[in-house]
C-alpha cells in the first residue's frame, strides 16, 4: 500500500512508524509525508495553484532533503490512499474548511482518480495547557475534540471521503486509558507511545488488521510494555474504514 499525507507536523507524528512497524506486523507501507510546518487548508490550496516546490519530502518517516511541488507529489506515484486534514488549531471550525477544502480534493482526484480520499482526524490539545484555554477558549480538552470531530465528520460529507482515520478519538481514549502523556508539547504527539499509536491506528483502519502484538520497538522515545497494551487495545477498539 502507498500512502501520500498532505498534511503537516501532526502526519509527520502519524507516518514517522509506519512503515516499519507495519512491516512488524507482516504488511508492506511505504508512506509519504508532504511536511510544512502548521500548514492550514487554504495554504495547500494555494501551494496547488501555484505549483511551486514547497513541501519537504518525507518518506517512510525519515526526511529526503528534496522539496517537491504538490502537482508533482501527485503524479510521480501511484498513490493508493491520499490523506488530508486541517491545521489543529482551525480544524474545530469548519468554516476554516471551505471553500479550499473542496478544491483541493477535486484536484487530488483529477491527478490520482484510483486512490482512496481518506480524512485524517487530527486530535486536541493537552488538558490545562495555554494553547487549549488561551488561545482556543476551551475548558476541557473533550470540547475542543467534539468541535473538531463534527468539523471533520461535515468535511468528510461534503467531499464524499472515503473514510475517516478517527486520530483525535484515539489519542483521547489512550489518556483515558491510563497513557498520562499522550502529547509531547501539550499539542504534538508524543515521541514514544503517542507518535507509536497513531501509526498502528492507520495500519488498522487502512488495512483492518489486528495491532496486538506488535513487535515494533525501534522507537524514538521508550515505551514501556504497559503502554503498548493500552496501545494495542485502545486502536484495536476502532472498526477498520470497510
Amino acid at each position: 500500500m502507498r500512502i501520500l499525507a498532505i498534511g503537516n507536523s501532526f502526519s509527520q507524528d502519524a507516518s514517522r512508524y509506519l512503515h516499519q512497524a507495519a512491516r512488524c506486523s507482516g504488511l508492506n507501507i511505504e508512506v509519504a509525508n508532504l511536511m510544512i510546518g502548521g500548514c492550514p487548508l487554504e495554504k495547500h490550496y494555494r501551494n496547488m495553484l501555484s505549483g511551486e516546490k514547497v513541501y519537504s519530502l518525507e518518506y517512510n518517516g525519515s526526511s529526503t532533503g528534496f522539496n517537491v511541488s504538490l502537482t508533482e507529489a501527485l503524479l510521480t506515484a501511484h498513490w493508493d490512499v491520499i490523506t488530508v486534514q486541517q491545521v489543529s488549531h482551525d480544524a474545530p471550525r469548519y468554516e476554516t474548511y471551505t471553500p479550499y477544502i473542496t478544491e483541493l480534493v477535486a484536484y487530488i482526484r483529477k491527478c490520482a482518480p484510483k486512490a482512496k480520499l481518506i480524512i485524517h482526524q487530527t486530535w486536541g490539545y493537552e488538558e490545562g495547557s495555554a494553547r487549549l484555554t488561551r488561545e482556543l477558549k476551551y475548558e476541557t480538552t473533550a470540547q475542543m475534540l467534539s468541535d473538531v470531530v463534527a468539523s471533520y465528520r461535515k468535511a468528510a460529507e461534503e467531499i464524499k471521503a472515503d473514510g475517516i482515520i478517527p486520530s483525535g478519538e484515539m489519542m483521547y481514549k489512550l489518556h483515558e486509558s491510563g497513557i498520562e502523556k499522550v502529547h509531547r508539547d501539550t499539542f504534538h504527539a508524543s515521541f514514544g507511545v503517542g507518535r507509536y499509536a497513531l501509526a498502528l491506528l492507520w495500519m488498522r483502519m487502512l488495512c483492518g488488521v489486528s495491532v496486538t502484538g506488535n513487535s515494533f520497538l525501534d522507537f524514538d522515545v521508550p515505551v514501556t510494555d504497559e503502554e503498548k497494551k493500552i496501545a494495542w487495545a485502545v486502536v484495536d477498539s476502532f472498526e477498520p474504514i470497510k
